[in-house]
Parts: structure tokens; sequence; C-alpha cells
């Protein structure tokens, strides 16, 4: 087992591939892009349902990466989240295959 940082980036939808794009130019390994379908957060509850446009839609996007990385990720990153409506959070994870990060 091997130990790494999960960054995890919940962002508006229209952003996410300024953020893809970004990614590959730190050249992150690997990230998984998900469809938010709802939540609830300090505006209250939202949904996707009835979005005529991806313009309210969220997106989450998951990387691993290994730790004496993560600030070279981490700091364009939010400096291109914190333009939009999203969250990063950051955790330990444990992974089998840690040369693939």
């Amino acid at each position: 087992m091997h130990s790494k940082k999960r960054i995890e980036i919940l962002l508006e939808a229209p952003a996410q591939k300024r953020l893809t794009d970004l990614l590959d130019r730190l050249d992150v390994t690997g990230y998984t892009v998900l469809p938010v379908i709802g939540g609830r957060g300090h505006h209250g509850v939202w949904s996707r349902d009835g979005l005529p446009s991806a313009a309210g839609a969220m997106v989450s996007v998951a990387i691993i990466v290994a730790e004496e990385k993560l600030d070279e990720v981490l700091e364009p990153v939010f400096e291109l989240v914190r333009r939009h409506i999203g969250i990063v959070t950051i955790s330990d994870v444990m992974v089998i295959r840690g040369e693939r990060f």
C-alpha cells in the first residue's frame, strides 16, 4: 500500500474543460469527472433537474497525486476554482499501485 493525496474539486460544469486542460498541463497522471446531480450548500438545496443547460450544473473531479506533488497541483487548481462556484477538498488515501500516481 502507498500513501497518496486525493484532491476533489466540485465545480461549475462550464469550467470543467479549463480545469481538465490545466490538469493536463500540470502532468497529472489521471483524473475522474462525474456529474453532480444535486446537493445542499451555503445557499440551500439545489438540483440539476430541470436545468435547460450545463450553465447551472456541477461536476466533481477527483485526482490522486503523490504528496510531494500536492502543492504543485493544488495552487493553480485553487486559482482557477476560486473564480467560480466550487470547493476543493484534500484527503489522505492508500493505493495499491503507487507507481501510477
